[in-house]
């Protein structure tokens, strides 16, 4: 059975709708481990040696990685900068042999929701830039850790959702997990 870690970044999940919702979902799938990574580090400060120890635990733990967020002015939250910054600093500079490259080859999936239309993020539309252009610094993270990018789901117009479009929204994301989850594994470089 696969082993998914599903890392929330959100800063109050209980004001959220949209996130909230596929949150839930999530939790309901077999295999996979949903934390709010916001409620582990409620002031934002994750220390590179104690709490970055026990989440790249996790990450190690893990066949599949998936960050789900709300996109935020173009960016992804403070606490998922916070989190790369601890963490992923700690695996791949501090312990490079011991934990980043054991993470190496784990297949990464982004999950975001966005306010806008989908048709905005085109060159086109009012924000000029598409969403994987957005995502830029994330698939350069994903690179840099030799982390396999797998195709992010999007949930557009987030907070206009009704509750009927929510219900769907969540089937939907369902779906979209347990096709990640079933996606062979990517063998490394070092593997092959």
């Amino acid at each position: 059975m696969s082993k998914t870690l599903l890392l929330m970044f959100h800063r109050d999940i209980e004001k959220s709708v949209a996130n909230a919702a596929l949150f839930r979902a999530a939790q309901g799938i077999e295999g996979v481990t949903a934390i709010d990574v916001q409620a582990r580090y409620p002031d934002g400060r994750i220390d590179m040696f104690t709490d970055a120890q026990a989440d790249a635990q996790l990450l190690l733990g893990a066949d599949r990685i998936v960050l789900q967020f709300p996109v935020q002015w173009y960016a992804t939250p403070s606490i998922l900068k916070a989190w790369q910054d601890a963490v992923l600093t700690r695996m791949y500079y501090v312990f490079p042999q011991d934990e980043g490259e054991r993470l190496a080859g784990t297949s990464l999936m982004v999950v975001a929701t966005l306010g806008n239309l989908a048709d905005a993020y085109t060159r086109s539309g009012q924000n000029h830039y598409s969403v994987d252009e957005i995502f830029t610094p994330l698939k350069a993270m994903a690179h840099r850790c030799g982390l396999p990018w797998h195709k992010p789901h999007l949930t557009f117009s987030a907070d206009k959702l009704d509750d009927a479009a929510l219900a769907t929204a969540a089937r939907s994301y369902i779906r979209a997990l347990q096709a990640f989850i079933a996606t062979p594994r990517v063998a490394t470089a070092a593997e092959v």
